[in-house]
């Protein structure tokens, strides 16, 4: 059989090419997702604006969380005082009472964690503000003075320890406990006359709010983040027709004439839901499948309702009592610029949000919304760009483009799932000449069979980047 394979992912049929060409392979890539857009909004917001080809079933991608979006922490000392006697003044060292241990809620590779994390970027010459347990916020230097590394192992690694010290002057790093420990010693005070003592509480607020160097100093000591790197898979959706004989071929039907056309036009609309369907709720995995009589694995792409689920963030809401107050609340979370978010989110939601969402009179989320609190949260509907009625929320933090996904129903009546387009990417099999993006290869019947039977094939996967950025909305 001669085949055709588009060199490019998503490259379209030439024009005056007839479906009827004899033992072809078409390249549907860009205009499967162009049926019935209203029916399957994911993946056509995924082919359009997400699309990037991979050239391996099994694809390796990289998290970046850039460090300066994340240089806060906490105190993690107990109850504790730090003491000493007299005043303390602008650029004089703190002195006496005890260390100050901190510790931090991201991880090595910046991921939200609730656990204890060193505070990877509390190096020599940075100035940090800590509040005490009266809320007053108390500045301090780490002494830059005569410090050096003393570790075996670089402390920005997920192993080992490192100690900076010069004398008493102690910052270290203990990778089993998660905390990081300062002498006091090592730290000045900046800013206005202060009185030395001061009490801490563990989760009293830090942040790093800068550095300071003398003049003619030498460089200072660095530190970095690590990038994650998790894996996606490509899986191998395949649809197929029943053998139609010649002779059902030349019959005429009532209805619809051509029953050939007809059920080619229906498989082609099933094999674009199997795609909806899988980028929504499917479970990644690369495990060979027991049924599997080939020696060849099964790949199941990941969707992005249980990724998210169990990677992203969950907030949970009430029909009844969650209005634009709670909805503005996890509004305040879900944007948080350390996440790495970007401005605006495609909202996948059931009929049944998009009605709560929608519906007037008093008490609705609509009414209080540009009534009531008119300044919290502007609500329209707009036409989309790809055929879809898109319901705009502008928040202070962001935008949501609410948009009807049909198959969240049943066991997802209630769930919306916030998608950030910037972390997504749809990516089709396509190398060496050869692109697996949808496809139709016509005439895979026996050479001596009276009949014709076509298949349409896709090896695709869906990439999911920097989950933090993506949510479910339950309601109850």
């Amino acid at each position: 059989m001669a085949t055709f394979y588009s060199p490019n992912a998503g490259q379209g049929l030439n024009s005056g090419v007839s479906m009827d060409d004899s033992r072809r392979v078409f390249n549907f890539g860009d205009r499967i997702a162009e049926l019935a857009p209203q029916q399957s909004p994911f993946f056509v917001y995924l082919s359009k604006v997400a699309k990037k080809a991979t050239d391996d079933p099994v694809f390796k991608f990289l998290e970046q969380r850039h460090q300066w979006q994340r240089r806060n922490f906490q105190w993690a000392g107990g109850a504790e005082e730090l003491s000493d006697t007299g005043t303390k003044v602008h650029g004089a060292a703190l002195g006496g009472g005890e260390d100050i241990i901190v510790t931090q809620r991201y991880d090595a590779y910046g991921q939200i964690s609730s656990g204890d994390n060193n505070v990877r970027f509390l190096v020599p010459g940075a100035v940090f503000a800590i509040v005490d347990d009266t809320s007053t916020v108390r500045r301090l230097k780490i002494s830059n003075s005569a410090l050096t590394f003393e570790g075996t192992d670089n402390f920005a690694t997920a192993e080992g320890a490192a100690v900076w010290t010069a004398g008493d002057s102690v910052i270290y790093h203990e990778t089993d406990s998660g905390l990081t420990t300062v002498s006091a010693e090592a730290c000045t005070v900046v800013g206005d006359t202060m009185a030395n003592d001061f009490s801490m509480a563990d989760g009293q607020k830090c942040q790093v709010i800068g550095s300071a160097w003398a003049e003619g100093s030498t460089a200072p000591t660095g530190w970095e983040d690590a990038i994650f790197d998790r894996e996606g898979y490509c899986q191998i959706f395949k649809t197929a027709m029943n053998l139609f004989s010649g002779t059902a071929m030349a019959t005429k039907y009532r209805g619809i004439g051509d029953e050939y056309k007809r059920v080619w036009t229906e498989k082609l609309m099933e094999h674009k839901m199997d795609l909806e369907q899988a980028y929504l709720f499917g479970v990644g995995s690369a495990a060979a499948d027991e049924q599997q009589t080939t020696s060849g694995p099964v790949r199941y792409t990941w969707g992005i309702v249980p990724y998210t689920e169990a990677n992203g963030k969950v907030y949970n809401m009430s029909y009844a009592s969650s209005g634009y107050d709670a909805f503005l609340d996890a509004m305040e979370d879900f944007f948080a610029p350390e996440s790495g978010n970007s401005g605006n989110k495609l909202v996948l939601c059931s009929r049944k949000i998009l009605t709560y969402l929608n519906k007037l009179g008093a008490g609705s989320f609509l009414n209080n919304s540009v009534g009531a609190s008119q300044y919290s949260l502007d609500i329209v509907n707009v036409p989309g760009a790809f055929g879809h009625q898109v319901t705009v929320v502008n928040t202070i933090y962001g935008n949501l483009h609410f948009v009807q996904e049909p198959l969240l129903r049943g066991p997802w009546e209630n769930y919306a799932a916030c998608v950030d387009m910037a972390n997504v990417a749809y990516r089709p099999l396509a190398a060496n000449g050869i692109s697996r993006d949808t496809f139709v290869e016509t005439n895979i019947q026996a050479n001596d069979e009276d009949g014709r039977r076509d298949q349409i094939i896709t090896e695709a996967g869906l990439e999911i980047s920097l989950p933090e950025t993506h949510a479910i909305l339950k309601f109850s």
